[in-house]
């Protein structure tokens, strides 16, 4: 009775004599593969750059997205400072228009008019 064999290729043959074939080693089993990825550091802002290709474009849009905060926080720092200056000039003025009314008599009345006028 013929025995089913399989050939070293893959295929299955039908063979008469069992005893001229020598047997198949079992199939060896590739381990499985490993695929580590290691990180070096985190990204930094060149993902910008690296989205838009490495024109003059990406140092732009690197540029915004590091000086865009600094020159939000220089330019409320600069409003600040000028509108307490401003506050401040209106104060003092208006101290010196009544100093110049409750010291000087007529005379600091008509100055302070005039002074008062003029700012019109």
């Amino acid at each position: 009775m013929p025995s089913v064999v399989r050939l070293p290729d893959g295929r299955y043959v039908y063979n008469d004599r069992p005893a001229t074939l020598t047997p198949m080693p079992p199939a060896q089993v590739a381990p499985p593969m490993v695929v580590q990825h290691i990180h070096h550091a985190p990204p930094d802002r060149t993902v910008q750059r690296i989205a838009l290709g490495s024109g003059v474009g990406a140092g732009a849009v690197a540029a915004g997205v590091y000086f865009g905060p600094l020159l939000v926080g220089v330019l409320t720092a600069m409003a600040a400072d000028l509108a307490m200056l401003a506050f401040l000039a209106a104060v003092m003025a208006w101290g010196v228009v009544t100093v110049v009314r409750s010291v000087g008599g007529s005379d600091g009345k008509a100055a302070a008019k005039r002074l008062g006028r003029k700012g019109r």
